[in-house]
């Protein structure tokens, strides 16, 4: 056994180095995730509005759509819908939509949020979380600024001011 011994454990070492060369390789070059990433088509999704209408992204094709998913345990989404709701009567007699993913509040606490703060674009519900995890939403609140391309122009993680809002608005009715 001492005879082999060297030239096994030069193998095994081999080995072990291909094997982590191609363990490191494959995720520092690893192509894609799936998730959405600005320049990418924003993925499709089909959600009920609190009335019960269906709301598909693909209907929304030729218009500029600002996705934003939120909660009302959220604190910097509960400051933002508010700024979300004047970019909403400011623009929506152009190209433009604000559509709104509660991330599986219970209606009752949804439909007491929307009617206090008067919210009058859609609100749609994502009661399975298929939506946020098709989105790869590590933090909320998330907003995905959607050309009328299909494409996302820019994602913005966290609370927004309304200064943030509309720059991104402007530049999203632009493209």
């Amino acid at each position: 056994m001492g005879k082999n011994r060297k030239p096994i454990q030069i193998v095994i070492l081999l080995g072990v180095l291909l094997l982590g060369g191609y363990a490191i390789g494959k995720t520092l070059f690893a192509s894609d995730d799936g998730r959405p990433a600005v320049g990418k088509a924003a993925p499709d999704f089909t959600l009920l509005d609190l009335n019960g209408q269906t709301h598909q992204l693909a209907d929304y094709k030729g218009k500029a759509v600002v996705v934003n998913f939120w909660g009302s345990f959220c604190p910097p989404c509960v400051t933002e819908m508010p700024e979300f709701q004047r970019m909403y009567d400011k623009y929506k007699d152009k190209s433009f939509e604000v559509l709104a993913i509660n991330l599986s509040e219970d209606d009752l606490t949804v439909n007491n949020f929307v009617g206090e703060r008067s919210l009058t674009y859609p609100i749609l519900r994502d009661a399975n979380r298929v939506i946020e995890r098709k989105y790869g939403l590590s933090q909320y609140p998330t907003t995905f600024f959607v050309k009328p391309d299909g494409t996302i122009m820019d994602i913005f993680v966290g609370g927004m001011s309304e200064q943030d809002i509309d720059s991104r608005v402007d530049q999203l009715l632009q493209s």
